[in-house]
């Protein structure tokens, strides 16, 4: 084979079967895609050991992606049911699932879940490391690092967060300009602290290009982490966020010229005025990369609904510039999610994802909102289920409240407009009694 990643293939001029599928799906051309792939504005994360992948791009002028995170913790251990929630994702069409699992079987359990999962998978070496590695922190040096990240690769994961703009320098920023929350971050807290025991610099910006030549190798899309993300609104948009963001567009031109393809990971909790600049400031200084965002949540006082307060933010985020949201669920904040958790908070960021979609001029993404209207006008049940996203919520709100009328819904009745403006522009009597 002539090329060794998507972006490669791209600029030699060839057009991948990844590329040709990410076409048909997003109606375009693969000659279109193939271009974007080649400039970075477009990514397609499709580690060769993936085998199971259905490939979908996430970038310029493409239909916003979202993101599940899912895994074990020290404190959760349930492998069974973090592969329930992992087939209840596919089934909800998340377009991908990152293993943030920090404890016990991981390697066991990412293998299976490749081996499994048409959706992408990502993960975030650092938190496999003090399990994988069996040490304590301040004891992991950067060659094992780096070891960890190699697994990951090797074994077929698509994309990887490596918080790599939190250097000695970022880090010096952040103690510099005090925030209310600190670093929220758990991989960029992990490194901070990291660096403060040891006093060296960040393995994974020390040795960021060892890191590009494994990812080239298995063809590993990076997703720069953003460790200064605000973890509230009154520390978003800072020094410490911004240091990290051009230290973030530096990386990215590194990476590309490896033929590394790129992510960039963003906030966070942000108030609404800020989320668009935000999003502008972000492709402006990663020279449009595809744009990776967490929320952005508008509100830091809904706990047990942050899955509202980040769709909301998701919404604007994405209709701005952002491409690819990951969920935020109802526990956020509050405990490791369950299934429903995570059923609420894919089906919120669907919500969002869409309605920017509709902003954006995505092709066919107004046509899905046509046909429910028009299944509406007509009063067809069975076409509002098929086309709703959450098809069994809209069943069983229906089926608990029917009426004896199938033309109407127990809100209006008789009084129901869709039903009498029918009857009356077909030429029929309206009768309220």
């Amino acid at each position: 084979m002539a090329w060794h990643t998507q972006m490669e293939a791209a600029k030699q001029g060839i057009i991948t079967r990844e590329m040709e599928i990410v076409a048909q799906k997003e109606y375009k051309t693969p000659e279109e895609i193939r271009t974007l792939v080649a400039c970075g504005a477009v990514a397609i994360p499709a580690n060769k050991n993936h085998k199971t992948l259905g490939p979908e791009g996430i970038g310029q002028g493409l239909a916003t992606k979202i993101n599940v995170n899912l895994g074990i913790s020290r404190d959760c251990q349930d492998f069974d049911m973090e592969m329930d929630k992992v087939r209840e994702a596919i089934a909800l069409k998340a377009h991908a699932i990152m293993d943030l699992s920090s404890y016990g079987k991981t390697y066991e359990f990412r293998q299976k879940l490749i081996e499994t999962s048409p959706a992408m998978i990502g993960t975030v070496p650092i938190y496999d490391a003090v399990g994988f590695l069996d040490k304590d922190l301040s004891q992991i040096t950067a060659e094992e690092f780096l070891e960890v990240v190699h697994t990951h690769a090797k074994q077929g994961v698509d994309f990887m967060t490596i918080h790599a703009g939190i250097n000695r320098q970022t880090a010096k920023v952040f103690k510099a300009n005090p925030r209310l929350t600190n670093i929220v971050s758990r991989g960029g807290s992990l490194l901070f602290v990291w660096m403060e025991m040891t006093g060296r610099e960040n393995p994974f910006f020390e040795y960021y290009d060892e890191i590009l030549d494994i990812f080239a190798r298995y063809d590993v899309t990076i997703s720069l982490g953003d460790a200064c993300r605000p973890g509230s609104i009154n520390d978003s948009t800072d020094a410490a966020q911004i240091h990290e963001l051009i230290v973030l567009g530096e990386l990215t031109k590194r990476a590309w010229e490896k033929n590394v393809q790129v992510m960039v990971e963003g906030p966070g909790h942000m108030a609404l005025g800020e989320i668009a600049a935000n999003m502008v400031l972000q492709k402006r200084l990663c020279h449009n990369a595809p744009f990776y965002v967490l929320g952005p949540l508008v509100t830091d006082v809904a706990p047990g609904y942050d899955h509202i307060t980040s769709a909301i933010g998701g919404a604007i985020a994405a209709a701005n510039g952002a491409d690819f949201l990951c969920y935020v669920t109802p526990a956020e904040h509050l405990r490791l999610p369950d299934v429903d958790d995570m059923k609420e908070g894919i089906i919120a960021s669907r919500i969002a994802a869409h309605a920017a979609d509709i902003a954006k001029g995505i092709p066919h993404a107004r046509e899905w909102d046509n046909k429910m209207s028009d299944a509406r006008r007509r009063v067809d049940w069975q076409a509002m289920y098929a086309l709703a996203i959450d098809p069994d919520k809209a069943k069983k709100y229906r089926q608990g409240s029917k009426t004896q009328l199938s033309d109407t819904c127990s809100m209006c009745g008789k009084m129901c407009a869709m039903r009498n403006m029918n009857r009356i522009l077909n030429g029929d009597d309206v009768s309220l009694i």
